[in-house]
């Protein structure tokens, strides 16, 4: 390397077997969670496209049994998964009481629309396990990484001034350590700032499917308590 020039490889393929290893580490943690961030927005907008194809199945049907039928050809969605879960209980329900009017506006009297909640609290599960799905280790990269780099200074630091308390070093001898440590510092940051970022708006985006799917939920217990008291 020349005096005065500092070449950001050059430092890292000259680098101790210690940082060169925590350099690694921090790549590789770069590396998943770009993977994790790439697979989470499309996940995201599958996800947003899924839920207006069932809309729009939702909207033009005549009745329920008609939207169950069509949910069978459609991808998973929040607002199908909240459906065909609440329609399963529903269905359920019929069978165990019949199609007496009589006795399901009683149990509706007497026990609410609790049933169908639960049913959807099913699907909320299962979207939910989609939707937090990888963001646990996002997470921890972006919260481990900062220290991996910063291990990798203070190891690089320590070994630059062990070669100045040797004696005889000059500036031009311990820079290429400390700029190696300082690199570790860099490399850790790249792969954390990224990490926090975007676990906080998915964080966001996760908490707007929520709602919206409450939002359905409401909108689908009301549909079904109406058409049980036609």
């Amino acid at each position: 390397m020349t005096t005065g020039e500092l070449d950001i490889v050059q430092i890292m393929l000259e680098a101790s077997l210690v940082v060169k290893t925590v350099l690694v580490s921090l790549v590789l943690a770069s590396i998943v969670s770009w993977a994790i961030i790439l697979k989470k927005k499309r996940l995201l907008k599958e996800l947003q496209a899924n839920s207006k194809d069932f809309l729009d199945v939702y909207k033009n049907s005549t009745s329920l049994k008609e939207v169950m039928e069509s949910c069978h050809n459609l991808p998973i969605s929040p607002y199908r998964s909240l459906f065909t879960h609440g329609y399963i209980e529903l269905s359920k329900l019929k069978d165990v009481l019949g199609e007496d009017k009589e006795k399901l506006e009683q149990h509706i009297s007497q026990y609410g629309l609790t049933f169908l909640e639960r049913g959807m609290k099913k699907g909320v599960h299962e979207i939910n396990v989609e939707l937090e799905k990888f963001l646990s280790t996002l997470a921890s990269i972006g919260s481990i990484s900062p220290f991996v780099g910063l291990f990798g200074t203070v190891w690089g630091i320590i070994g630059s001034f062990t070669g100045l308390a040797g004696g005889g070093a000059t500036l031009d001898a311990v820079a290429p350590g400390i700029a190696e440590a300082l690199v570790a510092t860099a490399v850790g940051l790249v792969a954390a700032i990224p990490a926090v970022w975007f676990y906080n708006q998915f964080n966001n985006d996760n908490s707007k499917v929520q709602s919206e799917m409450e939002s359905f939920g409401q909108e689908f217990l009301n549909v079904v308590e109406r058409s049980l008291a036609k």
